[in-house]
């Protein structure tokens, strides 16, 4: 089995940001083999979450990880770790190498298909502290990465997440910018994202 091996990264230079782009950081057979490893091991969950004060299944299943015993809130639910597997750590150390931190959490998402999507958000929750460093892991189909400045609103960028790809954003990225995977009526294959992060609370 090829080994996680590091492309060179592509800045994205946006203001107010820090984020860099490794297309190829997981070589296409490793890839291959996590997708279908996360697919069936992964304890997946469907969140019920409040939109203009009615409840919907959350557009996507969800679950977290991490090497302590610390749950991650966001947009009003508590999730409960479990513990990292094998493969997680291994991915967790390869980004290391290129990350300035150790990730403590992981947070895994499972878009089924293109009605399947995260909305308009930052990773600005008070446990990931000031200045969070957020690494993205893209398994199975490209899916577009939408990204806008809070002020500036003619600053505004998309980006493809290929299939064993890195995403990193640091610095002041989340003070400044919101993200989305948005639908798609597209038909699209299944997608497994990786955000790894530290919690701190």
């Amino acid at each position: 089995m090829k080994e996680l091996f590091n492309s060179e990264p592509q800045q994205l230079n946006l203001p107010d940001s820090t984020i860099s782009y490794y297309p190829n950081f997981i070589s296409n057979e490793l890839a291959d083999v996590y997708f279908k490893k996360f697919k069936t091991d992964i304890v997946w969950q469907q969140d019920d979450i409040k939109v203009f004060g009615k409840v919907y299944p959350q557009p996507r299943l969800t679950a977290l990880y991490a090497n302590n015993n610390k749950p991650y809130s966001y947009s009003n639910i508590t999730m409960q770790p479990h513990l990292f597997t094998k493969e997680l750590l291994a991915i967790k150390e390869k980004i290391e190498r290129v990350a300035p931190c150790s990730f403590t959490t992981c947070l895994l998402n499972l878009y089924r298909d293109g009605k399947d999507s995260n909305g308009w958000h930052a990773d600005n929750e008070k446990e990931l502290g000031q200045n969070p460093v957020i690494a993205s892991i893209s398994l199975g189909a490209p899916r577009f990465f939408h990204l806008k400045h809070n002020t500036v609103k003619e600053q505004k960028h998309k980006l493809l997440l290929e299939h064993g790809s890195l995403l990193l954003m640091q610095g002041e990225t989340q003070h400044f910018w919101k993200h989305q995977i948005a639908k798609t009526m597209k038909p699209i294959g299944e997608r497994i994202n990786l955000t790894f992060r530290v919690i701190r609370g």
